[in-house]
């Protein structure tokens, strides 16, 4: 049971209300890839979030039970491809709600691979590459830290973000 900040114990709120309470909450879209010896993968995620830049250092939460997660931690590297407005389908692609998994979702967009062998979308906002400095499991989700070592940005972009279930341009 979780401690209350005060020290008293406080049962956990129902997830399903929960899940709804964040469905309110916007958030940046990111496709999170991976590519390296263990191969490629990617998933549609907006829990991502900036830790620090000194040194430049982000975080991404990933369900254990996804497909992409022994990718990941097996190839140690990542890239934070953050979408533009007009990358929706990529958004849903990679989402799997389309039913596309492992190398089928990099069939949408266009998409390139970096000299450690990391898939970056053309045209994204921002992608953020980083190697994996640490990695803690929290109930059914991984975070995964990650040390930022190369960023490309397209300027003027506009970016895609979701809320209420729902993609929406900012």
């Amino acid at each position: 049971m979780p401690v209350h900040a005060q020290g008293g114990a406080k049962p956990a709120v129902d997830p399903a209300l929960f899940r709804e309470g964040m469905s309110h909450v916007v958030s940046a879209v990111h496709v999170i890839t991976t590519g390296g010896p263990a191969g490629r993968a990617g998933f549609t995620a907006t829990a991502m979030s900036s830790v620090s830049d000194a040194p430049p250092t982000l975080l991404v939460c990933m369900n254990v039970a996804s497909s992409s997660a022994s990718h990941l931690v097996e190839n140690r590297l990542f890239a934070v491809n953050t979408l533009a407005a007009s990358q929706q389908d990529v958004a849903e692609a990679c989402s799997g709600r389309t039913g596309l998994s492992g190398e089928d979702r990099f069939g949408v967009g266009a998409w390139q691979n970096d000299a450690d062998g990391l898939p970056m979308l053309k045209g994204a906002a921002s992608i953020f590459r980083c190697r994996i400095v640490q990695s803690h499991q929290v109930a059914t989700h991984l975070v995964v830290f990650g040390e930022v070592y190369a960023v490309d940005t397209t300027p003027d972009e506009h970016g895609l973000a979701y809320l209420k279930r729902r993609y929406i341009t900012v």
